[in-house]
């Protein structure tokens, strides 16, 4: 991960029952379209460059109604208006929206039952690999001890100092990592795909007569053993960072004549080459892979290095032609800060939005073309109240989804599956064990609002329009059911009406409201499903949350739902 700055927000799923031309506070069960009750029925709109290849993985969604308890709806009015146009699809949904990152420290997995049934039961989709900083040391086809001769013992740091360089290698088979091949394993067997981040910093510090050649080759041999498994490849890991190996390298080692500070251009001129001997190695063995290239998501801040000012205007120029997709970074908050609730949440659509708006005026103004934009590490940094393992962490992640799909991403990836407690700051969706009093692989409030935001956001989103205090995500299934996602991120409860256009209504409508806990602030490491609570000390329902039954009303007379204060619903609603 690297030292970043951006907020949060709060987020909630419903579906649709009810249809208006005009929101009423009673809702209504006819259907209705704009201009007299006629209905539009919906075109796919054009795939987005930014989303490109990405839509080659998106899958037909059927929903399927769930068990339910039978739920009085409120009888108050609104306060809050959503309506949904079923007529107007915004994009079809990408699975890699859904994407995570594993890494190497997090044991092997493969070994870990319940570990594997709660990945399963994710189903990230894309799971991405070695993991962060660990990729630019990390050598997939040595055995611990045995790193290339040109590898040095020791790297320079950002300040100068040489320290040991503390490799990772992919044929490391003790149960604390997890190696390369156990990696594959673990994708074959929660049915999932992969994201491989090559070692670039191994171009910058390898003491052979040509490093550049060097490290493209291992990266090349890496495709070649891979066999088509994985599609999509990033070179390198956050390469303008002054924490990253190869930012600094001592230059009396290297015999190619770099600079002691990486550049963008330099960057983008050794992409070139690992581009180059990757795809000819994937065309050797027949098979199509995407290769990634990195660049900052944002105008980099004054008192940021001159690496960083100078960092995309130096690589864009060197990959227009030769990359396939660029790669962002962010983790929103201000760095490290003790963020109140309020703050974090209004970056998770604030800053996604921004970024991409920042990421289209970057390519344009550079002259290159548009490629999809993938988002492959995303969390917050706020911390000093356990901001990170709350439940309003899992808020945040919910809105980012919701906005990176209607700002048309072609992949988020969150960081990480597992981390370190570390007091609450802790990025893991899940306890890596030392959380004291919680078992081992208990999920973190986030799983619970990314497993519904996936089970209740449909095939595609559609237009909505909100008046009134929350965020909406409408969405439909080529099942029929259409669905919203609705998020109250304020301190007030709200009751909101759903009403649809250029639709029908069905019969009934099911959904789950997600909840934190009275505990710890603002920041409660609880989060309550449909008032089901923590099996552990800490976290959600982690025995039932697949089981769980939805609630659910008729349609008839309106879809009206009450929210709870910084609430998250998750609702669908039958064809």
């Amino acid at each position: 991960m690297k030292k970043i700055i951006i907020s949060v927000l709060a987020f909630a799923i419903v579906s649709i029952g009810a249809c208006k031309d005009k929101p009423k506070a009673d809702g209504g069960t006819g259907g209705g379209g704009a201009g007299g009750g006629g209905i539009t029925p919906p075109t796919d709109p054009a795939t987005a460059n930014t989303i490109g290849f990405f839509m080659n993985d998106w899958q037909a969604k059927k929903f399927t109604a769930p068990s339910y308890n039978e739920v009085v709806k409120p009888t108050a009015t609104a306060t809050s208006f959503v309506t949904v146009d079923a007529g107007t699809i915004v994009t079809k949904v990408v699975p890699s929206i859904y994407a995570h990152n594993a890494n190497s420290w997090m044991g092997d997995m493969i070994n870990d039952p319940a570990l594997m049934n709660h990945v399963t039961n994710l189903k990230p989709n894309i799971i991405r690999f070695p993991g962060g900083s660990i990729s630019d040391i990390y050598f997939w086809n040595a055995l611990p001890g045995a790193t290339p001769a040109d590898a040095p013992a020791q790297l320079l740091d950002a300040n100068g100092t040489a320290t040991a360089a503390g490799y990772w290698v992919g044929k490391n088979t003790a149960s604390w990592t997890i190696s390369l091949d156990k990696y594959y394993t673990m994708l074959q067997q929660t049915g999932n795909q992969g994201m491989i981040t090559v070692n670039y910093g191994y171009a910058r510090y390898s003491t052979a007569n040509n490093p550049v050649a060097t490290a493209a080759h291992l990266a090349a041999d890496w495709v070649r053993y891979d066999n088509g498994r994985t599609k999509y490849w990033e070179i390198g890991n956050e390469c303008n960072g002054t924490w990253e190996a190869g930012y600094r390298i001592n230059t009396a080692n290297n015999k190619d004549g770099q600079p002691q500070i990486v550049t963008g251009a330099l960057y983008g001129q050794h992409v070139k080459v690992f581009i180059d001997s990757m795809r000819k190695a994937a065309q050797d063995i027949g098979k199509t892979i995407y290769i990634g290239t990195y660049i900052l998501e944002a105008q980099p801040a004054a008192w940021q290095t001159a690496t960083d000012q100078t960092w995309n205007a130096g690589v864009l120029p060197q990959v227009n032609n030769a990359t396939d997709y660029y790669i962002i970074h962010s983790y929103y908050t201000p760095y490290q800060t003790n963020a109140t609730a309020s703050e974090i949440l209004t970056t998770a659509s604030a800053n996604t939005g921004a970024m991409a708006a920042f990421y289209q005026n970057t390519i344009t103004t550079a002259g290159n073309i548009t490629k999809p934009v993938a988002l492959t590490e995303y969390n917050i940094t706020s911390q000093g109240s356990k901001q990170q393992v709350s439940f309003i962490n899992g808020m945040h992640a919910a809105t980012l989804m919701g906005e990176a799909i209607k700002n048309k991403y072609g992949m988020t990836a969150r960081w990480d599956l597992v981390n370190g407690y570390n007091g609450g700051n802790d990025h893991g969706l899940f306890n890596g064990g030392d959380e004291p009093g919680v078992a081992k692989w208990n999920p973190r409030p986030a799983f619970y609002y990314m497993y519904y935001f996936q089970k209740y956001m449909g095939d595609r989103m559609l237009k909505s329009t909100v008046l009134g205090g929350v965020m909406a995500y409408a969405s439909s299934f080529t099942s029929g059911e259409k669905g919203v996602i609705l998020i109250n991120k304020s301190t007030s409860a709200e009751i909101v009406n759903i009403s649809l256009q250029n639709a029908t209504a069905g019969t009934r409508f099911y959904w789950y409201t997600l909840t934190g806990g009275a505990d710890n602030g603002e920041f409660s490491p609880n989060v309550y499903v449909n008032g089901t609570g923590p099996t552990e000390p800490t976290g959600g329902p982690s025995a039932t949350y697949n089981t769980i039954k939805a609630s659910s009303a008729l349609t008839s007379g309106g879809i009206n739902i009450s929210m709870p204060a910084r609430s998250v619903v998750y609702l669908s609603m039958d064809k």
